[in-house]
């Protein structure tokens, strides 16, 4: 892999080699001569690859495997800004740490590609100066009148000017009584103030403010806001953007669900003047084109996006900021496999601008950090303006369990009465989708499974479907069980949202409820109207899953009851305590966020769990030094290393009989233990079978290369994928 740091903007003269990036999964990269144009490092060209044209970028000098009378010409140079020298390294480090092809990665910065076309310019008219000779109609002299008057306009605003259709404008072009002006497309981001007025912060708010607002004109740091739900996080990391802002820098935010984001975009809005360049996979390709654009033109000021948006290729970033950087969902798990928190870090050090993490509840690699000295921690443990946190008590299922047919204890019921009663808002967490988990034959006992993955089929009823939620495969619910074909034999087993939803409804007649799922919402324009409607207390009782953790203020709501407490903390899974504490406490944090004081209510079956006690004493940093001592003793992450195989194919024999192979030649070194091969939880998947192997090692013992150089020495069929996961967060 040629480096990108030798040579950042190494200029490559007419016909000689360079060296061209392709964003395809292929080993690496490919010579080609520049033809009769000039080209440096980071130039976007359209190079051929057998028998069809591909766009690449020039990564560097060519690596002369190749005689030069065997190598192509480069087709031409795209008329569009380079690659940043920084987004060229990034996506080395990148492919490097994850062992991903790098031009993996690079397809994760090109996500956009009708943005590497150049962009028509816009053609508006004008009254021409001498006018031909044709036939005045009302309508053509009210146009022409217009053009008169005003500067020149598009034809579309030139017809609504003068209240005529499109057509009219159309002939008078033709005629030559209009004259076509280009016209430069106006910047598609306004951008944002940075004196304009914000919200008083408390003295601590502010103390944090300064501190960052030092590290954005102090290069590369890390600082933790590690915040209280409803301490004001968002409002001091505002004033590091003000900063970056009045620097001339651009800042990126990423938020785990931003397509669910309304009020955070509201808040911007209020504080800035207008709102971000956003980037997610709800935006139409026309704004994902404008925004590319903008970003590597410099236009785009502040960036708002999920993961994906890290790869964007920003002129000059002097902000990074990652919100809620516990959240799962900033790991990426399918092609390159990625955490962008830590991503996020490495992006800072690489471009020299400081990195601001904000939680209410910090993973543990964070904490191991700010241990360390690595990161600074700023910390807010009052929520703003007086608020008070909730109170928290458990409700222990063994002594007062629902009745049965039913999932909501009465002691929850009559707290959601009484907050009703009291003209309040409560909310049903359950993170569970649809109705039922299973369905299963009374008769027989079949359980309705999907054909391409291990997992049951979930019951959406209202949807009137089964669906497996790892392949989105979908059927009707069968009148008849397969097995032994009794008719409506099929019963309904455990809740999801919707099952709450329709117990609700039957204790609650009154109350005017809504489901809040990823399934019910499903993009930014339906997730701000229910935004709305909850704030507007146009919704009494909401229900929802981890979406409605997402730091959503409501100041009517003031009970949060948890359906399943328990659920997430079996199954073995490495992160499962911090996971569920990380959760419940994100989702105990809307309630009583405004001067009436919350409470939330946890029904479980395990209440001395230490989970359960960490919630309910609020002692959460004695339950993170617990489970960072078991994972010190166990030589676990954040104190050891792990990395995953995960070998799949068509065919489970032919996976077998590789993963077989492939574990004959693991590596055998002193603090380097491979552990398996084994089924995956999810042993068919998307219709391929899968095995994992688990590597676990020392933090003083090296990783990437003994696991490069293993897989070079036993490379996979055609058939087989070996897809490897450096520092995996999830197990199936």
């Amino acid at each position: 892999m040629v480096s990108v740091a030798a040579n950042p903007s190494r200029q490559f003269s007419p016909h000689s080699r360079v060296a061209v990036l392709l964003p395809l999964p292929l080993a690496g990269l490919y010579d080609y001569l520049t033809g009769v144009e000039s080209l440096q490092a980071g130039d976007f060209v359209a190079v051929p690859l057998g028998r069809r044209e591909v766009i690449g970028v020039v990564w560097g000098e060519a690596t002369g495997g190749v005689a030069e009378a065997k190598l192509k010409p480069v087709i031409r140079r795209l008329a569009c800004p380079p690659l940043p020298a920084i987004s060229r390294k990034f996506i080395d480090w990148v492919a490097g740490y994850t062992i991903a092809p790098p031009g993996a990665v690079l397809r994760m910065a090109m996500s956009v590609p009708q943005a590497l076309e150049p962009l028509r310019d816009l053609v508006a008219c004008r009254a021409a100066m001498v006018l031909p000779e044709i036939k005045l109609t009302e309508a053509r002299r009210r146009v022409l009148r217009v053009a008169g008057d005003l500067p020149p306009l598009l034809p579309a605003d030139l017809a609504r000017e003068a209240g005529v259709g499109p057509a009219v404008v159309k002939g008078l072009l033709e005629a030559g009584a209009l004259e076509p002006v280009p016209m430069a497309p106006p910047p598609p981001f306004a951008s944002p103030d940075p004196d304009h007025p914000g919200p008083s912060l408390s003295p601590g708010q502010q103390a944090a403010a300064d501190h960052l607002r030092q590290a954005v004109a102090g290069g590369f740091s890390v600082s933790v806001i590690d915040g209280v739900t409803g301490s004001g996080k968002t409002e001091v990391y505002f004033e590091a953007i003000a900063a970056a802002l009045a620097a001339g820098r651009q800042s990126l935010i990423l938020l785990p669900e931003i397509a669910l984001s309304a009020q955070w975009l509201e808040r911007f809005r209020r504080r800035f003047g207008v709102e971000p360049a956003q980037w997610h996979s709800e935006l139409s390709d026309a704004k994902r084109r404008d925004t590319w654009r903008a970003v590597v033109a410099g236009t785009a000021k502040v960036v708002v996006g999920a993961r994906s948006a890290l790869f964007l290729p920003y002129k000059e970033l002097g902000l990074l900021i990652v919100d809620e950087e516990h959240d799962a969902g900033f790991k990426q798990d399918d092609g390159v496999a990625y955490h962008a928190r830590d991503m996020a870090v490495v992006r800072g050090q690489l471009g020299g601008c400081p990195v601001v993490l904000a939680s209410a509840t910090p993973s543990m690699e964070t904490v191991a950090n700010i241990a360390s000295g690595r990161y600074t921690r700023l910390h807010l443990p009052d929520r703003h303006a007086g608020a008070a946190l909730p109170a928290m008590d458990l409700i222990d299922l063994r002594r007062d369990p629902p009745p049965r047919g039913f999932w909501l204890s009465p002691l929850l019921v009559k707290a959601v009465e009484d907050t009703l009663a009291a003209g309040e808002q409560a909310m049903l967490f359950l993170n569970r989708r649809g109705y039922a988990p299973l369905t299963l034959c009374r008769k027989c006992g079949h359980r309705l499974q999907c054909p391409h993955c291990t997992a049951w089929l979930v019951e959406h009823r209202g949807a009137g479907r089964m669906v497996c939620h790892h392949c989105g495969h979908h059927v009707r619910p069968p009148t008849k069980c397969p097995q032994c074909e009794a008719e409506d034999s099929f019963a309904a087993c455990g809740p999801g949202v919707e099952r709450i939803a329709e117990e609700a409804a039957h204790r609650f007649p009154n109350a005017r409820i809504g489901v809040m799922a990823s399934d019910t919402v499903t993009g930014p324009q339906q997730a701000a109207d229910f935004v709305r409607r909850v704030a507007e207390h146009e919704i009494d009782l909401l229900i929802g899953t981890q979406i409605v953790a997402k730091g959503y203020h409501f100041p009517l709501l003031t009970l949060v009851g948890v359906v399943d407490a328990d659920l997430g903390l079996d199954g073995g899974d490495l992160r499962a305590g911090e996971r569920t504490h990380q959760l419940l406490c994100q989702v105990a944090g809307r309630a009583g966020r405004a001067e009436r004081p919350g409470r939330v209510l946890l029904q479980t079956f395990q209440p001395a769990h230490p989970v359960m006690v960490a919630l309910t004493s609020g002692g959460r940093d004695d339950f993170i030094e617990a489970e960072a001592e078991a994972r010190r003793l166990a030589g676990m992450p954040p104190y050891g290393r792990l990395a995953a195989l995960i070998v799949s194919g068509p065919e489970a024999g032919a996976v077998d009989d590789f993963a077989r192979k492939l574990a004959r030649a693991a590596p055998s070194l002193e603090g380097f233990q491979v552990i398996g091969p084994a089924p995956a939880p999810l042993a068919l998947l998307r219709g391929r079978h899968r095995r994992r192997f688990l590597i676990k090692v020392r933090r003083d013992v090296a990783l990437h290369g003994p696991l490069r150089a293993w897989l070079a020495a036993v490379p996979a069929p055609s058939a087989i994928r070996v897809q490897v996961d450096v520092d995996p967060y999830g197990f199936l």
